[in-house]
Order: structure tokens, then C-alpha cells, then sequence
């Protein structure tokens, strides 16, 4: 299994939706990070299992402690709420302020990220949502542990022109000056926020463009620009949200994703922890079925059927309960 990174070169083009989105169908099971520097929005957005507000001191904010005395990949789930939909997410700090407090500890949670995927005891993939990047965001420290970063961008001509440049100095600096990713070294992706009716030709287009400028990055889907999607994702809107342009958008995205490396990240969670049992255990999501509703505050949504959603072990309970919201 692996650690994905969902970030932006500029603008608002959506990698908090699209972080969600992928995560409510991903195939596996799957924790997703809010590791914006900036701060997270689930808090605001999105109801607790519980049906009430998500606790914003139990997430990015409460783990800074715990990491300075060294973390354990599976002490990240002490940290971790679920959503009223079943998804489990790390919730983001507050505001930018706080982001002093997890100073010269994002390598220490990249690492765990990434060795969350070799856990014998609850393994899990995990999305983080990195927002938007720079030359100097913190969040960046944790390319280097993820098998897949991802820039989300818009197809304004703009938009394009940031993205392409951004992909390549973010290969060149993850593969020492060289735009192609080495053994060990996270591809970088792009992902595309486009209307359904021209997305495979932009996608095309703009593939040849990264390549023709020896970005060493590629388009690997397409998402929908689904505003009335993305509401129904946030718990704004009620609607069949597993039938919205979005979602059947987001399960193309992990499908490919998983066809083209999902072999790969097996493999190597199989050699890392050579006496578990291969992934694909009975109870697992599977992208064509999987149902997430975010639900309203106080409306549960429906929880996606688990039965023992933990890749070698149970679902882990302890500390992930949702306290007062902000």
C-alpha cells in the first residue's frame, strides 16, 4: 500500500474535494490526512460519526506531541476520526499559526504515512491533502515518503502553464536533478478538474504538453467539475452522491491508478511484512460499489459494510472518538 499526496501549484482548484473524493471510493482501506500547513476544512464541513462535530484538537493539532517523542505508524489511528459516512480522516490544523507546532516533525509523519501501509495490526493507505505548495511549505517534506504525488489543476491556460512547470521542478527535486522517477522515488501525477465532455481531449493535450516539456510527470485522470457533486461530497446537498459526476469520476481515477501500480504497492507491502497475507481480504471496498455519504450534522449518513475493514487486524477504536466541535 502507499501514501498518495493531493497538492496544488496556485489558485483554488479543488485538491481538498478531490482528496475526498478519491478517498470515498478508494479500493483499500485508506486514512485520509489533512496536512495543509494553511489549516483543514473538514472540521467545518463535514459531521462526525456521531453525528455531531468533528473534535479539532484530535487530529494534525494533537499528534505534534506525540511525534516529538517518536511515532509508531499505529499511533496515528489514536489520532484519527471517523466521518459520518465511515471515512477516517486525520483532521487539519486550525489555522496556519499552529503549523509552528509540527516544525522540523513533517519527515517523522511522512514516514509514518508511509509505513502505515506495513502495519501488521491495521494497515492502511493514506491521501493526504497537502494544499497548496511552494518552494518552502512544510508539507512538501512529505513527497519524499509517498509512491504518488499528485497536482491537481484547472484547465485554464493559466492554470496549465503553472502546473506544467510545477511538475517538473517538483520531479527534478525528488529524483536529484533527473525528471524520471528512480526505484524508490514518488512519480508525480496530474489530476484535472474538467467538464466531462472535453476532459479526454484536454487530458490528452495536456499529457503531450508535460511530456513534450520533459516534465517527467503525466495526467493520470480526470475528475468532473461537479459543483452540485462536490456539495453533496460536503454534506451540503442531498442527492444520490454515488450517481454524481464526481464520484463516478473519482472510481475511473482509482481504478487506473490501481491498475497501472497497485501490483507494485502489493508487492512491496508483501515484502516488507513477508508473513501477512496479500491485500484483497474479504470485506475490502471495491471502487464499483462503495457508497460514502457524508450525511448533515446530527444525519448520519449510510456506513459503507467493513466487516473487519483492517488489512491483517480489526478496526481500531481506541481514542478516535469525536469530542466538542469548534
Amino acid at each position: 500500500m502507499a501514501l498518495i499526496a493531493l497538492a496544488a501549484d496556485k489558485g483554488s482548484p479543488g485538491v481538498s474535494t478531490a482528496a475526498v473524493a478519491l478517498a470515498a471510493v478508494w479500493p483499500r482501506r485508506v486514512l485520509l490526512a489533512e496536512t495543509d500547513p494553511a489549516g483543514g476544512d473538514l472540521v467545518y464541513r463535514s459531521a462526525a460519526a456521531h453525528g455531531g462535530p468533528l473534535n479539532p484538537n484530535t487530529g494534525m493539532l494533537s499528534i505534534a506531541a506525540t511525534a516529538r517523542r517518536g511515532l509508531v505508524p499505529d499511533q496515528l489511528w489514536d489520532h484519527v476520526q471517523p466521518l459520518s459516512g465511515g471515512l477516517e480522516v486525520l483532521v487539519g490544523l486550525g489555522n496556519s499559526e499552529q503549523a509552528a507546532g509540527l516544525a522540523g516533525l513533517w519527515p517523522t509523519l511522512g514516514h509514518a504515512f508511509a509505513s502505515l501501509a506495513d502495519s501488521p495490526h491495521a494497515a492502511a493507505d493514506v491521501i493526504a491533502d497537502c494544499g497548496r505548495i511552494s518552494g518552502d511549505t512544510p508539507a512538501a517534506e512529505l513527497f519524499p515518503h509517498a509512491s504518488l504525488v499528485l497536482l491537481v489543476s484547472r484547465t485554464e491556460p493559466e492554470a496549465l502553464a503553472r502546473v506544467r512547470d510545477r511538475a517538473a521542478a517538483l520531479a527534478g527535486k525528488l529524483n536529484g536533478g533527473s525528471r524520471v522517477a528512480g526505484p524508490g522515488s514518488p512519480m508525480v501525477g496530474v489530476v484535472l478538474i474538467a467538464d466531462t465532455g472535453s476532459a479526454a481531449k484536454l487530458a490528452s493535450q495536456v499529457n503531450d504538453m508535460l511530456v513534450h516539456a520533459q516534465t517527467g510527470a503525466r495526467v493520470v485522470g480526470t475528475l468532473a467539475d461537479d459543483p452540485a457533486g462536490a456539495e453533496q461530497l460536503a454534506g451540503r446537498r442531498r442527492g444520490r452522491l454515488d450517481k454524481s459526476l464526481l464520484i463516478r469520476t473519482a472510481r475511473k481515477v482509482t481504478a487506473d491508478l490501481y491498475q497501472q501500480y497497485g501490483a507494485a504497492w502489493s508487492a512491496s507491502a508483501h515484502a516488507a511484512q513477508p508473513h501477512q497475507p496479500q491485500p484483497q481480504q474479504q470485506g475490502q471496498y471495491a471502487p464499483s460499489s462503495q457508497q460514502y455519504q457524508p450525511g448533515q450534522p446530527g444525519q448520519p449518513g449510510q456506513q459503507p459494510a467493513q466487516q473487519g475493514s483492517a488489512q491483517g487486524g480489526g478496526r481500531p477504536s481506541d481514542g478516535r472518538a469525536a469530542g466538542a466541535g469548534r
